[in-house]
């Protein structure tokens, strides 16, 4: 007996997928169909697949082409797949022409012509709405923020705007971006939603000119320095019933909530101590993170993402916090809080000028949790006890720069019509603005 495999995502399942697994099992006596699996999907960058594995199993099982359906984890499982099943022809489809010759190896490997003019990112198009977005701030953070959309279904980058309109067009040439706008108006009329990557002190008032206008707003770290701003920013966008949302990369990405839900359930018993650092060594002194006129220093710069783990797990409501800052020039080049909760007491260390180790450790009654340096762009983790035995390693790939996750999560609760994210809620938000504010206000202040 003969026997073929084939693989694929199969989101959306149509007649090209149909013709290319009947054309597949005409190869042969009998066909193996692996179809990714959701983790898998994530982690090759496929953010926009909208049916999850189980669904899109059960479509190839309905066509009634497949012998036999395994699902795909990893890379590398192809060949293991292979040798296992002993397979004698590997089929795919032409677009992926070469790319597996390397299985020649092991067996036969023949390349499918594919149906022209039908695909799932074609139906996906078609069959769910648009976000149109515009970018207000032409920075470093929004050329990254450009690409990684293109990885997120049902959004388009349709417009830029910079005061610095020589930026603006520069950006908007390099990335051919339809709208290159001489105004803030002029960007608003043409969007749905905003992406907003100014200076500090300007978030303010973009975000509430937009939420007037509107507009979803996706809006960089910090959202405000202020508790009280941000609490009115999140009421005013609840009234409008529109989304705000904090662009805090981490807390959106796999591996990181993985952990999140994982010390939830209780592997290390109940949570008594966290410390999270963030630092950078910066040589040029003239940057705006040292001016502090631009809201420059550590705390402002770099503190949403040490604060965020910490209000995950033991909530927003702290009963004492101690600032320890070292100052230069008026602004803290070295920052660390110290946070008092009922049960738990926290710590988070972040800099600019000041350089420290940038992990992030849980303990709980049961054990800890290790994410080592730099545990903001999480990507492994450990889980440790007593019993070393116990110990258990988890891996995980950060696909790109990252934006691609808060992304997704943003054009999902507008489509959705979900005005508030679990995986950053807006009560963890208005918190950290909150900590920025006592900073602000040197309550609780101490330079050291």
């Amino acid at each position: 007996m003969s026997k073929v495999i084939t693989y694929g995502t199969y989101d959306l399942l149509h007649q090209g997928h149909i013709n290319l697994l009947r054309r597949a099992k005409e190869l042969g006596d009998y066909l193996i169909v692996g179809v990714t699996n959701d983790n898998f999907d994530r982690e090759r960058g496929k953010l926009n697949v909208r049916n999850n594995v189980l669904e899109r199993v059960e479509a190839v099982k309905a066509t009634g082409l497949a012998d036999q359906i395994i699902i795909e984890d990893y890379v590398g499982q192809k060949i293991d797949d292979i040798q296992k099943y002993n397979v004698d022809i590997f089929a795919i489809g032409s677009d992926w022409e070469g790319k597996f010759d390397y299985l020649n190896e092991f067996c036969q490997v023949v390349y499918l012509p594919r149906t022209e003019g039908i695909s799932s990112t074609m139906l996906r198009n078609e069959s769910q709405d648009v976000v149109k977005v515009g970018i207000i701030g032409c920075g470093r953070i929004a050329q990254r923020f450009i690409p990684e959309a293109e990885f997120v279904s049902g959004v388009n980058v349709e417009a830029v705007y910079d005061i610095d309109s020589g930026k603006a067009a520069t950006v908007g040439i390099k990335h051919q971006i339809p709208e290159i706008c001489q105004t803030y108006e002029e960007l608003s009329e043409k969007v749905d939603a905003v992406y907003i990557s100014t200076p500090h002190l300007t978030h303010y008032e973009y975000i509430k000119r937009s939420l007037l206008a509107g507009k979803h707003v996706l809006c960089e770290i910090p959202i405000v320095f202020n508790g009280d701003e941000a609490r009115e920013l999140y009421a005013l966008a609840e009234e409008k019933g529109i989304v705000l949302m904090e662009a805090n990369k981490t807390a959106h990405c796999p591996a990181f909530n993985h952990l999140m839900v994982m010390i939830k359930s209780g592997v290390i018993g109940e949570v008594v101590d966290i410390e999270a650092s963030l630092s950078r060594l910066l040589s040029d002194k003239t940057s705006r993170e040292f001016d502090p006129l631009q809201a420059g220093g550590a705390l402002y710069e770099s503190a949403s993402y040490p604060l965020l783990p910490i209000f995950k797990l033991l909530g927003v409501h702290y009963d004492n916090l101690n600032i320890y800052s070292r100052m230069s020039n008026g602004v803290d080049i070295y920052t660390k809080g110290v946070m008092r909760f009922p049960k738990a007491v926290c710590s988070f260390k972040v800099g600019v000028g000041v350089k420290t180790e940038g992990n992030l450790v849980i303990s709980g009654t049961k054990g800890y949790a290790y994410v080592p340096a730099p545990w903001w762009k999480t990507d492994y983790f450990e889980l440790r006890y007593e019993d070393q035995n116990e110990n258990k390693k988890f891996f995980y790939k950060w696909d790109g720069e990252g934006l691609r996750y808060e992304i997704q999560e943003f054009i999902s609760c507008v489509l959705n019509k979900r005005f508030s994210s679990a995986r950053l809620r807006r009560t963890e938000s208005i918190a950290m603005a909150g900590v920025m504010q006592q900073f602000t206000e040197r309550k609780n202040f101490m330079e050291i």
